[in-house]
């Protein structure tokens, strides 16, 4: 008897409606760094290299960088202000 099993769908092949937003894009979005991750995007796909992409590779590093160091510094603000009025 052959049995005919469907193969388990991949996370990585999910497809998606063109109206329903990407999580990554919208997290990357709220750190003002969408620019520098579509340029990166960009000479990905151009050069398919990330070594020929360091000069973006870079940037996009330094303004994540920027973003958590500022995220964190305001979570520790709230985090303070929270304990004092407690």
């Amino acid at each position: 008897m052959i049995r005919m099993t469907s193969t388990p769908s991949s996370p990585h092949n999910r497809s998606r409606s063109e109206d329903e937003d990407d999580p990554v894009d919208g997290m990357i979005s709220r750190t003002g760094c969408a620019e520098l991750h579509y340029a990166l995007q960009d000479c990905m796909a151009e050069h398919q290299d990330w070594r020929k992409c360091q000069t973006e590779v870079q940037k996009f590093k330094e303004c994540m960088n920027t973003y958590q160091n500022t995220r964190k510094e305001q979570l520790l603000k709230q985090r303070t202000s929270a304990t004092q009025s407690a």
